[in-house]
């Protein structure tokens, strides 16, 4: 029987989807499976290019019919910018490999700075590009600079015609062998400061765009370009001045969201395989799963897989309602770009544990997934950077509730077009957040939400007894260690709350929040051990450490489901 929990092709029906989007997914399933697992793996190993992938997408205007917006449309029903449906269609890219989802989410990248625009005719174009099937590619980050925005060295030249004349080269640009439009961010040589950035539009088949190599050994066509005195007509010009500054981050903003469930479904497909291998083997007489360790490790693996979706599914609620006076979405991004990525990390590794050798073989789908699951949290900032911004909510989310009517489950076909005029990127200090306690209340009679709940108070006291002085704030190492233990709040927060949405069944969670108190206890003697912390704040570390509640009978019951795994799916050859 398939566990409902988690996305499993034989049995997947996105009945809460309308009915374009419902056949698409479900086409778009199909046509990985029949392709079959040995095409899909060798694919990968030989990095061939994603032509017939492509080839479908436009075929059934798969790319066109979800990265539209309504604004875009014309009329067409089906169009639709929709956080609920592209994070479905995440999950599945991931599921299949990271390669298909990755030309897909840098098409997102690309074109965040058009739909943000004025540009009626670059708006039309992009519209018109997708039709047609094309990809799109996001012109940002720099070999020598990264992703600093503020150093850019594509410079743009005035032409005396109203237009520009642009040389400068990019760096780590996923699509930019073959994107019908680049988004590319640059700046001015005649202004001064942040007056002078430039957005504009490039294509990757015009003369003067020089396609310089792929800087990875994969699939993932991620390119270095040059630009060597490229014509930039005023029809190019998708953004200017400030506005092209927060163009680029309102575009993360939406974009490195699918971080998440990218690497959800890398670790649904893994743990099928990981599940049936363990279970069918025998060692010492008894299959490998009647051992008490490997039990624990798989069985944690799937309460952390479970708390990933719960998470996720939750902030595309938030990032659906947001609006001019709502932007409790700019903590839970980073939180799907850091936590819920890492914690994939920590799933596949407790598998991998598990299955060891195995995990190697070529003939599975495992082997790819250990790779490629290490860098989604290393897309967009690593983890420090995202940690540094979710410590910036952390007082006002704990300590200053503000009043906001309940966000219900978005799976509406509406189209999110607040994340297109998100308007100024500042003032993050100044976002308020709901109370936290009520998704704990609610759960207050379950052990170990109950326990999970008192080392979340001790946190409140610590940031107003015991938080880093001046001299600490400007410590990165002690803060960061903070910031974990602030994430793992927001984490067990947006999980209750799915939770109560969905009628989670309580075993799991209690299971799951068993896991949350040990990860919250391990960064509390982490920063216990920091160079800088004080003697106050290691006092309130060890204070903060608690055990889980014990029960044998819930870790039995929660194991049945992870034990029924076996065998419940496997792709076709």
């Amino acid at each position: 029987m398939a566990d409902p929990l988690l996305f499993n092709p034989r049995t997947y029906d996105p009945a809460h989807f309308d009915p374009e989007t419902r056949r698409l997914l479900r086409a778009t399933v199909d046509w990985f499976e029949e392709r079959g697992k040995r095409r899909l793996i060798e694919d990968y190993r030989s990095r061939a290019w994603l032509a017939d992938f492509l080839a479908f997408s436009a075929k059934e205007g798969l790319f066109a019919t979800f990265l539209t917006p309504a604004s875009a449309a014309e009329g067409h029903e089906d169009k639709r910018w929709d956080t609920a449906r592209i994070a479905a269609l995440n999950e599945i890219f991931g599921f299949y490999g990271l390669d298909y989802w990755y030309a897909w989410q840098v098409t997102i990248l690309g074109l965040g700075p058009v739909w943000q625009s004025d540009n009626a005719a670059a708006r039309a174009r992009a519209a018109e590009l997708l039709a047609r099937g094309e990809v799109f590619a996001f012109g940002l980050s720099e070999k020598n600079h990264g992703a600093d925005i503020y150093s850019t060295d594509m410079l743009l030249e005035p032409d005396g015609k109203g237009g520009f004349r642009a040389t400068g080269s990019k760096y780590y640009i996923g699509n930019g062998n073959a994107a019908g439009l680049v988004s590319v961010f640059g700046r001015r040589t005649d202004v001064e400061g942040p007056d002078g950035y430039v957005f504009f539009a490039a294509d990757s088949r015009h003369p003067a765009y020089h396609l310089v190599k792929n800087v990875v050994d994969s699939s993932k066509y991620v390119s270095e370009f040059r630009l060597e005195d490229y014509p930039v007509s005023a029809e190019d010009v998708l953004h200017t001045g400030r506005a092209a500054f927060d163009a680029a981050l309102n575009t993360v903003n939406v974009g490195k969201f699918n971080l998440c469930t990218a690497s959800i479904g890398i670790c649904e497909h893994a743990m099928y395989e990981a599940v049936t291998h363990a279970h069918n083997r025998v060692l010492y007489g008894r299959p490998v799963t009647a051992f008490p360790h490997v039990r624990r490790e798989l069985t944690d693996a799937y309460v952390r897989l479970v708390g990933m979706k719960l998470f996720s599914d939750r902030a595309v609620d938030y990032f659906r309602s947001a609006g001019p006076d709502d932007r409790r979405y700019l903590l839970f991004n980073p939180m799907t770009k850091m936590k819920v990525t890492t914690e994939g990390e920590k799933v596949i590794d407790l598998m991998w544990d598990v299955i060891a050798a195995k995990g190697f073989e070529k003939d599975n789908y495992f082997a790819q997934a250990a790779i490629e699951i290490r860098g989604l949290p290393k897309l967009e900032g690593t983890v420090h950077v995202n940690l540094a911004l979710i410590l910036k909510f952390m007082r006002n989310h704990l300590l200053d509730p503000a009043g906001y009517e309940p966000v219900p489950s978005r799976l509406d076909a509406a189209d999110d077009a607040f994340l297109f005029r998100q308007g100024p990127a500042r003032g993050l200090g100044s976002v308020r957040f709901h109370d936290w306690r009520p998704a704990f209340d609610a759960y207050a009679h379950v052990p170990n939400v109950a326990r999970f709940r008192e080392q979340a108070e001790a946190l409140c006291a610590f940031v107003t007894t015991a938080a880093p002085d001046e001299k600490q704030s400007r410590d990165l190492d002690l803060l960061l260690a903070v910031g974990q233990l602030f994430a793992l709040v927001v984490h067990g927060q947006l999980i209750l709350e799915q939770a109560r949405l969905t009628g989670l069944d309580q075993d799991v969670l209690d299971e799951l929040f068993a896991v949350l108190v040990r990860d919250f206890s391990s960064h509390a003697v982490e920063l216990h051990g920091k160079d800088s912390a004080t003697e106050q704040q290691q006092l309130w570390a060890l204070g903060a450490v608690r055990r889980p509640v014990v029960d044998e009978d819930r870790s039995a019951r929660v194991w049945e489901r992870v034990e029924a795994l076996s065998g419940a799916y496997e792709m076709a050859p």
